[in-house]
């Protein structure tokens, strides 16, 4: 499996160059890596970091992102791609698998950039990567990546805080309304899943992963390097706790996985599996590290 490092290195060195923002060009290219064959001892390997059983015929749902993360890299490392790589956050991630993919068979892989859109806390790109057996897609995902900046909507709220400051009615009514939006914002949120496991995450997980998956970032290896990034500790992978929770469930052959990473999970540490039907997620207490659905893709859905 090729290394991440160099591309990580030269993400490094080129992302106090980038200055993000929803109109910024960004690769039109597509990069093709055709003849992936599986090296099926690295895949037993990754399959027990994650928890799936070993020696299935056909491929764990995440495994195809793992094999195109180096296609992917290589273009939100390159000059051409306008979001910093250091602190970009991954923010959700989608996949619709057609068919099983066989862990014997042979692969052409794409990765692109669909787009760039804004968000509320800065600038999302669209990272799309397809797997294909003879000329036929079998696997597509969509991952989200978040770069953090200033926005047109902080500076505006910054401004209206600066207006109203001398105004007491002002602010007294401003209070009012967040809490009238807070509590519907509350009453909206949705109920937990039912808890069906506890897991106690050892402090080498994020190691374990590297190892298998190829991507090194620091802020997984260890306490110190993680710090360096403003964690207190290394956090954990979340293509790792997502690939996790779908070891504990039941997937037909054609399927859409829809998962958003919610917050980090510090290691070591330990966290609550809960399920119901094809809705999961991952809970430190009260707070959500991740959420997700699994059901049964259709050709005729949107």
């Amino acid at each position: 499996m090729q290394t991440l490092l160099p591309l990580l290195a030269r993400g490094a060195v080129l992302s106090p160059l980038k200055r993000p923002r929803p109109d910024a060009a960004f690769p039109p290219n597509r990069l093709v890596l055709p003849g992936v064959r599986i090296d099926l001892a690295r895949l037993a390997a990754y399959e027990r970091v994650c928890g799936f059983p070993t020696g299935a015929d056909a491929l764990p749902l995440t495994y195809p992102h793992v094999l195109g993360f180096p296609l992917a890299m290589r273009i939100m490392a390159s000059r051409a791609f306008p979001l910093p790589l250091l602190g970009l956050v991954h923010t959700s991630f989608e996949v619709t698998r057609l068919r099983e993919p066989a862990a014997t068979g042979e692969y052409e892989l794409a990765v692109h950039v669909e787009g760039l859109a804004p968000h509320r806390r800065g600038t999302e790109a669209t990272v799309v990567t397809g797997a294909r057996v003879d000329g036929s897609l079998v696997w597509e995902s969509r991952s989200t990546y978040l770069a953090r900046h200033r926005t047109a909507a902080d500076t505006r709220t910054a401004a209206g805080s600066r207006t109203a400051a001398g105004s007491r009615t002002a602010a007294d009514a401003s209070t009012a309304a967040g809490a009238r939006t807070a509590a519907h914002v509350s009453s909206a949120e949705p109920k937990p899943l039912p808890v069906v496991a506890e897991w106690r995450l050892a402090g080498d997980i994020g190691r374990r992963y590297a190892a298998v998956s190829g991507d090194r970032n620091p802020i997984h290896l260890h306490p110190l390097t993680a710090r360096l990034f403003g964690f207190p500790r290394a956090i954990a992978h979340g293509m790792w706790t997502v690939a996790r929770c779908l070891a504990e469930q039941p997937a037909d052959a054609s399927v859409h996985l829809r998962a958003e990473f919610r917050s980090p999970v510090l290691l070591p540490g330990t966290v609550t599996y809960a399920a119901d039907g094809g809705r999961f997620e991952l809970r430190g207490g009260e707070r959500v590290h991740l959420t997700g659905e699994l059901r049964e893709h259709r050709a005729n859905s949107a």
